[in-house]
């Protein structure tokens, strides 16, 4: 199975450009805190690289705590395709979100252990994207910590069918090293990777970007 890419974390045009020319789906902003947090301003510089061809990547925003009419006004300034929704976002806040934002609202699960929540379920059913992370303490994202993907996988198949159409998005350790068997166990849909392929947080290292490219679509 093939998944899609999203380089996550962007923080400079030329990893956003280098992004976009290796056949990324989806490139990522964060707005949520930590070392790859960007101002809007920055952000609009950093996508417009990704997006200088018509048939570039897919823009991401990563959001906190913010609400969702800060969410909403940002995602339409900087013409979002997806917004991201961390800090253990439940239905509610999809549906809220739903009325002031027309493109894809990708909420994210984050677990310390193989255990989904009990509302996992009703998240696929409501949103466009489920993301599953690991949960590290004091952190949203970003943290190259490795979910347990086999004992996941049995888990995950009772609440991906076709009553809960959303797509899953693998995100938490990633690298280029171990991304395409964490494919096989899993079938995402997207695989999201941002500090697998850095070299510092925030600064992609491309030949590594080109790496995981490889590794996800068997080059």
């Amino acid at each position: 199975m093939r998944a899609d890419i999203k380089f996550c974390g962007m923080t400079r045009p030329e990893d956003a450009r280098a992004g976009a020319a290796l056949g990324a789906a989806y490139v990522g902003v964060i707005f949520a805190g930590g070392p790859r947090k960007l101002t809007v301003p920055r952000a609009e510089e950093v996508l417009a690289a990704a997006t200088e061809s018509e048939d570039g990547p897919r823009t991401v925003g990563v959001f906190g705590d913010a609400t969702p009419e800060e969410i909403a006004a940002t995602a339409e300034r900087l013409r979002l395709s997806v917004v991201q929704l961390h800090a253990d976002p439940g239905t509610q806040t999809v549906e809220r979100l739903r009325t002031r934002f027309a493109g894809e609202i990708w909420p994210v699960v984050r677990l310390d252990r193989e255990q989904l929540p009990d509302d996992v379920g009703d998240l696929f059913a409501s949103a466009d994207a489920v993301v599953l992370d690991a949960k590290v303490s004091g952190r949203l994202g970003g943290t190259g910590v490795a979910l347990p993907w086999a004992s996941l996988a049995a888990r995950l198949e009772s609440v991906r069918d076709d009553r809960r159409p959303a797509k899953l998005i693998l995100a938490g350790g990633l690298r280029p090293e171990n991304v395409s068997m964490a494919i096989s166990l899993l079938r995402p849909d997207v695989v999201d990777v941002s500090s697998g392929v850095e070299t510092a947080p925030g600064i992609k290292d491309h030949a590594r970007m080109r790496a995981f490219r490889d590794a996800v679509f068997g080059e």
